[in-house]
Protein backbone atom coordinates (compact mmCIF):
# COMPACT_ATOMS: atom_id res chain seq x y z
CA UNK A 1 0.00 0.00 0.00
CA UNK A 2 1.30 3.43 -0.96
CA UNK A 3 -0.17 6.77 0.12
CA UNK A 4 0.45 10.10 -1.59
CA UNK A 5 -1.08 13.55 -1.42
CA UNK A 6 -3.08 14.89 -4.36
CA UNK A 7 -3.76 18.62 -4.68
CA UNK A 8 -7.28 19.52 -3.66
CA UNK A 9 -8.35 16.08 -2.44
CA UNK A 10 -5.83 15.08 0.22
CA UNK A 11 -4.35 11.62 0.61
CA UNK A 12 -4.70 8.95 -2.05
CA UNK A 13 -3.94 5.34 -1.13
CA UNK A 14 -2.79 2.95 -3.85
CA UNK A 15 -3.22 -0.75 -3.11
CA UNK A 16 -3.55 -4.13 -4.72
CA UNK A 17 -7.19 -5.26 -4.45
CA UNK A 18 -7.72 -8.83 -5.57
CA UNK A 19 -11.38 -8.75 -4.47
CA UNK A 20 -12.54 -5.41 -5.87
CA UNK A 21 -16.35 -5.33 -6.02
CA UNK A 22 -17.86 -5.36 -9.50
CA UNK A 23 -20.13 -2.47 -8.50
CA UNK A 24 -17.13 -0.26 -7.67
CA UNK A 25 -15.29 -1.30 -10.84
CA UNK A 26 -18.38 -0.49 -12.91
CA UNK A 27 -18.84 2.87 -11.20
CA UNK A 28 -15.28 4.05 -11.89
CA UNK A 29 -15.51 2.85 -15.51
CA UNK A 30 -18.69 4.89 -15.98
CA UNK A 31 -17.35 7.94 -14.11
CA UNK A 32 -14.09 7.87 -16.09
CA UNK A 33 -15.78 7.94 -19.47
CA UNK A 34 -14.67 4.39 -20.35
CA UNK A 35 -18.20 3.12 -19.73
CA UNK A 36 -19.06 3.85 -23.35
CA UNK A 37 -16.46 1.30 -24.56
CA UNK A 38 -16.63 -1.29 -21.75
CA UNK A 39 -19.42 -3.81 -21.05
CA UNK A 40 -20.73 -1.93 -17.99
CA UNK A 41 -24.21 -3.38 -18.31
CA UNK A 42 -22.93 -6.97 -18.15
CA UNK A 43 -22.03 -7.63 -14.51
CA UNK A 44 -20.98 -11.23 -15.20
CA UNK A 45 -18.52 -10.11 -17.87
CA UNK A 46 -17.12 -7.37 -15.61
CA UNK A 47 -16.57 -10.01 -12.92
CA UNK A 48 -14.72 -12.20 -15.42
CA UNK A 49 -12.58 -9.18 -16.34
CA UNK A 50 -11.62 -8.73 -12.70
CA UNK A 51 -11.11 -12.46 -12.13
CA UNK A 52 -8.85 -12.75 -15.18
CA UNK A 53 -6.62 -9.84 -14.23
CA UNK A 54 -3.31 -10.73 -12.65
CA UNK A 55 -3.04 -7.37 -10.94
CA UNK A 56 -5.71 -4.86 -9.90
CA UNK A 57 -4.43 -1.63 -8.36
CA UNK A 58 -6.86 0.87 -6.87
CA UNK A 59 -6.63 4.50 -5.84
CA UNK A 60 -8.83 5.38 -2.87
CA UNK A 61 -9.45 8.74 -1.26
CA UNK A 62 -9.20 9.28 2.49
CA UNK A 63 -12.91 8.47 2.95
CA UNK A 64 -12.48 5.13 1.09
CA UNK A 65 -14.08 6.32 -2.14
CA UNK A 66 -12.66 4.58 -5.20
CA UNK A 67 -11.10 7.23 -7.45
CA UNK A 68 -9.31 4.98 -9.96
CA UNK A 69 -8.42 1.47 -11.09
CA UNK A 70 -5.57 -0.04 -13.10
CA UNK A 71 -6.39 -3.58 -14.29
CA UNK A 72 -3.42 -5.50 -15.69
CA UNK A 73 -2.89 -8.93 -17.28
CA UNK A 74 0.61 -10.14 -16.46
CA UNK A 75 3.02 -13.06 -16.41
CA UNK A 76 5.10 -11.19 -13.76
CA UNK A 77 8.26 -12.20 -15.59
CA UNK A 78 8.44 -10.60 -19.04
CA UNK A 79 5.39 -8.56 -20.03
CA UNK A 80 2.18 -7.08 -18.67
CA UNK A 81 -0.77 -5.56 -20.52
CA UNK A 82 -2.49 -2.62 -18.84
CA UNK A 83 -6.01 -3.27 -20.06
CA UNK A 84 -7.90 -0.64 -18.04
CA UNK A 85 -6.74 2.65 -16.55
CA UNK A 86 -9.82 4.45 -15.28
CA UNK A 87 -9.95 7.55 -13.09
CA UNK A 88 -13.23 9.17 -12.05
CA UNK A 89 -13.80 12.48 -13.84
CA UNK A 90 -13.78 14.47 -10.58
CA UNK A 91 -10.31 13.05 -9.80
CA UNK A 92 -8.80 13.46 -13.27
CA UNK A 93 -5.91 15.89 -13.58
CA UNK A 94 -4.74 15.28 -10.01
CA UNK A 95 -2.00 12.76 -10.74
CA UNK A 96 -4.04 9.66 -9.88
CA UNK A 97 -3.64 8.04 -13.31
CA UNK A 98 0.11 8.50 -13.13
CA UNK A 99 0.09 7.16 -9.56
CA UNK A 100 -1.83 4.05 -10.67
CA UNK A 101 0.68 3.39 -13.47
CA UNK A 102 3.64 3.94 -11.10
CA UNK A 103 2.17 1.58 -8.49
CA UNK A 104 1.48 -1.01 -11.19
CA UNK A 105 5.07 -0.78 -12.44
CA UNK A 106 6.39 -1.02 -8.90
CA UNK A 107 4.38 -4.21 -8.28
CA UNK A 108 5.52 -5.73 -11.57
CA UNK A 109 9.22 -4.99 -11.02
CA UNK A 110 11.97 -3.83 -13.39
CA UNK A 111 12.11 -7.05 -15.44
CA UNK A 112 8.55 -6.65 -16.76
CA UNK A 113 7.56 -4.44 -19.71
CA UNK A 114 4.21 -2.66 -19.41
CA UNK A 115 2.23 -2.22 -22.64
CA UNK A 116 -1.22 -0.87 -23.47
CA UNK A 117 -3.54 0.23 -26.24
CA UNK A 118 -4.70 3.79 -25.66
CA UNK A 119 -8.04 5.34 -26.49
CA UNK A 120 -7.34 8.31 -28.78
CA UNK A 121 -8.19 10.94 -26.15
CA UNK A 122 -5.62 9.51 -23.71
CA UNK A 123 -2.62 9.38 -26.07
CA UNK A 124 -1.15 12.69 -24.82
CA UNK A 125 -1.40 11.51 -21.18
CA UNK A 126 0.72 8.41 -21.79
CA UNK A 127 3.39 10.48 -23.53
CA UNK A 128 3.46 12.95 -20.63
CA UNK A 129 4.10 10.18 -18.09
CA UNK A 130 7.04 8.89 -20.13
CA UNK A 131 5.64 5.93 -22.05
CA UNK A 132 7.12 5.40 -25.52
CA UNK A 133 4.75 5.10 -28.46
CA UNK A 134 5.11 2.14 -30.81
CA UNK A 135 3.80 1.67 -34.33
CA UNK A 136 4.36 -2.08 -34.38
CA UNK A 137 1.25 -3.32 -32.60
CA UNK A 138 -1.32 -5.67 -34.11
CA UNK A 139 -4.67 -6.98 -32.97
CA UNK A 140 -7.86 -8.79 -33.88
CA UNK A 141 -10.81 -6.62 -32.85
CA UNK A 142 -13.37 -8.35 -30.60
CA UNK A 143 -16.70 -9.05 -32.24
CA UNK A 144 -18.79 -7.87 -29.27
Amino acid sequence: MTATAAPGIGAVTYAREDTLAVSEFRQVLVESGLGSIRPVDDEERLQRMLDGAGLVITARLTDGTLAGVARTLADFSWVAYLSDLAVSRQAQGLGIGKGLVEETRSRLGPEVSLVLISVPDAVPFYGRIGMARTADAFWYQREH
